[in-house]
């Protein structure tokens, strides 16, 4: 089992993780299904429109039953966890945060095996990170977060684009894929606790 084989399964999971809390939240009383659902579709949403889009198929977690296996295991930690984990700061953005950064380095070293335009790959990147998070905002009936204020889809962009140019650089993929995650995770939460915002943009009528 490689290692980005075992992050990528480790991705699914704290995402899966991520969309649980989301659903679990007192305020939406969803029952255990919903629960289930949400972080299913925050962990494989973005994966899965990249597939699709790549005509990658069969999808990964239908090939993969280990994915499947990480979903069930993100949903049970989370029923079983949730009274101690959510108590930690930014809980659910913490989680968020680290599937999103793996998912977009993943989307990005997929989308180069298949041989894509370079900047389709940066893209594709972006949307295997950010996709299965708007998919899990708007079923909660929340404004997904790549429309709020905060940077959410701008430290994917940068994240994809630097692996992209790593790449072009020859650095070891391994390597090259731990630097991007890193980068990603370091950017959204420095955006975060320092309120980093792009410039509003506004239109006279």
């Amino acid at each position: 089992m490689s290692l980005i084989y075992s992050i990528d399964i480790a991705g699914t999971f704290v995402f899966t993780i991520s969309g649980a809390l989301a659903a679990s939240d007192k305020k939406h009383h969803h029952d255990i299904f919903s629960v289930f659902f949400t972080g299913f579709i925050t962990a494989i949403g973005g994966g899965t429109i990249r597939d699709v889009t790549l005509g990658a198929y069969p999808v990964a977690w239908i090939h993969d039953i280990n994915y499947l296996m990480a979903v069930f295991a993100g949903v049970f930690f989370t029923l079983i966890f949730r009274r101690y984990i959510i108590r930690l700061s930014r809980t659910l953005s913490i989680f968020d945060t680290i599937g999103m950064a793996i998912y977009v380095v993943l989307g990005v070293q997929k989308s180069i095996t298949f041989e894509v335009n370079l900047l389709a790959a940066v893209v594709l990147g972006m949307v295997s990170g950010i996709f299965g998070g708007v998919i899990r905002d708007t079923l909660l009936n929340e404004i997904p977060l790549i429309f709020r204020k905060e940077m959410y889809a701008t430290p994917c962009l940068l994240g994809s684009a630097l692996f992209v140019i790593l790449h072009l650089f020859h650095v070891e993929e391994q390597l090259n894929f731990i630097l991007s995650v890193l980068f990603i995770f370091g950017f959204r939460l420095l955006a975060t606790k320092y309120n980093w915002s792009l410039p509003r943009l506004t239109f006279r009528e």
